[in-house]
């Protein structure tokens, strides 16, 4: 939903800084999840979520339903909006800046992300782990969280996993982000919406670096993502035609994992501010970057 979102957040009366306070004012979150059953079994197809004024909500709750029945992994037998008052004012972030790896092939895409994320910490073992994950045949509902040492799963639910939820983007960053990305060539609902998560996933102290695969058979451009790094698109991910994907969430060697939890669930996150495209770059050229 984007043309009808002008001052649709408008700051209180004297508010100033970056409208963080402590009580929200006509926000809602939305989640919208897409089933297909077979038999007993239920696998999620696709999610979206979002923040938005109560005034929005109708034509928003709308158009997801409308993205839900055009999907290529199918119709979804069931489609399942939850719509909840938010009771705390979202917190302001950054987008993270954007750039797209230069990759020709599944290969390649492995090995350029095992440089990038073991440059940012990530161990051989704990990449394993999350190849493993993204790569297998179990659709994930949510997200993996892996040690990024050990390598160890430390999600409650390796079904359910973790779900980054209670995340917007204001108009106006969206409006600037969009002509951000139209100079890229990359300006679609997918990469803005796969960046608001992303961004708010790097914003937690405690978490590493993130990886994305769509389990969409026709899209092949995953990420990764970290606070150093940035948001680096990497084309060429997997075989077209391929159902595999998931999403895997490093976490640092003291976390505290029920504090990650709550906070990619439940604190409501907006992106208020965002920074340029750098286009395509190599590996290599983006390492020398991470190193400057």
């Amino acid at each position: 939903m984007r043309a009808s979102r002008k001052n649709a957040f408008p700051m209180r009366q004297g508010a100033r800084g970056k409208g963080q306070g402590k009580k929200a004012e006509g926000l809602l979150t939305l989640a919208l999840r897409r089933v297909s059953s077979f038999r007993a079994d239920e696998v999620h197809i696709s999610g979206a979520e979002g923040i938005y004024p109560e005034k929005l909500v109708r034509a928003v709750v709308q158009e997801y339903v409308d993205r839900a029945r055009d999907h290529p992994k199918g119709r979804p037998d069931r489609i399942a909006v939850t719509i909840e008052k938010l009771h705390e004012t979202p917190k302001r972030i950054s987008a993270l800046p954007v750039i797209t790896l230069k990759c020709s092939s599944p290969a390649y895409a492995q090995s350029h992300i095992r440089r990038l994320l073991a440059t940012a910490g990530i161990s051989s073992r704990a990449l394993d782990t999350a190849f493993s994950i993204v790569q297998g045949g179990t659709t994930m509902r949510g997200a993996a969280l892996v040690h990024a040492q050990s390598g160890r799963r430390l999600e409650p639910d390796r079904l359910r996993g973790i779900r980054a939820s209670r995340l917007g983007i204001t108009p106006a960053a969206e409006k600037k982000l969009s002509l951000v990305l139209q100079r890229c060539g990359i300006d679609t609902q997918t990469v803005r919406e796969a960046l608001v998560l992303a961004s708010k996933v790097a914003r937690h102290e405690d978490i590493v670096a993130e990886l994305c695969i769509s389990d969409d058979p026709g899209y092949t451009t995953g990420y990764v993502a970290s606070s150093s790094t940035g948001y680096v698109r990497v084309p060429h991910i997997k075989k077209r035609k391929s159902t595999a994907g998931g999403r895997v969430f490093f976490l640092n060697s003291a976390v505290n994992v029920l504090s990650v939890i709550r906070y990619l669930e439940k604190t409501p996150v907006l992106v208020s501010s965002v920074h340029p495209c750098s286009g395509k770059a190599s590996v290599n050229e983006i390492l020398d970057r991470y190193h400057q």
